[in-house]
């Protein structure tokens, strides 16, 4: 099923649920905003669109990140599906949320791109089915201003809420079940990407 097995993940790579034209990003709402936004198909006005909001292309780094949907005011998850255009767009005026040497000039230089930058990166672990780190990475994006702002009227295609699903895949997991928890998660593959697309977001090469 994995045709990689006999080769090591590469540590910094995006793997996500794609389509040709799509790309699907995780969020943790309160039931408040996550329903109605699944719901509509658009983020409720109660939204808050000048606070930066965090996506993420993998599903299990979500469950992580909200305790499969226990943690307070993160209830209820959405299966946010957004153009490509836009997952590119933000990737390209991305800052990396932290100061590499060799990629930046110097810390002032990160810091003036970081403020100004209308998203962020970081890569933090990926998860297995029981939240226990691997040792390649997952990508996080952040957007701010102008990027929140297209993120919420310009670039998404549909949202699902995928509560019950989260909620299916934890139970068996709870019961020991994890081959048929893995058979219940999204299709994740690595999504396709030009190298300049990522250049100024590797901290340390693609390997």
């Amino acid at each position: 099923m994995n045709d990689q097995t006999d080769r090591p993940e590469p540590k910094f790579r995006i793997r996500a649920r794609h389509t040709d034209s799509t790309l699907t990003v995780y969020q943790a709402y309160h039931p408040g905003i996550g329903r109605p936004a699944a719901r509509a198909g658009r983020f409720p006005a109660t939204w808050k669109r000048e606070r930066m909001t965090w996506v993420k292309p993998s599903f299990l780094w979500m469950m992580y990140r909200c305790g499969w949907g226990t943690k307070e005011n993160q209830e209820t998850v959405l299966a946010v599906e957004i153009t490509r255009e836009g997952f590119l767009w933000a990737l390209r005026h991305a800052c990396l949320s932290h100061y590499v040497p060799g990629l930046h000039a110097d810390q002032a230089a990160w810091k003036d791109q970081l403020r100004t930058a209308p998203a962020r990166v970081q890569w933090d672990p990926e998860r297995d089915l029981r939240l226990t780190p691997l040792p390649h990475r997952s990508l996080q994006l952040g957007l701010a201003g102008e990027a929140a702002a297209r993120y919420a009227d310009e670039w998404i295609v549909g949202i699902e809420d995928v509560t019950p699903l989260a909620r299916e895949i934890h139970g068996l997991v709870r019961a020991g079940e994890l081959a048929r928890a893995g058979e219940l998660l999204p299709e994740e593959r690595p999504y396709p990407l030009d190298d300049d697309a990522l250049a100024h977001l590797l901290p340390g090469g693609s390997e």
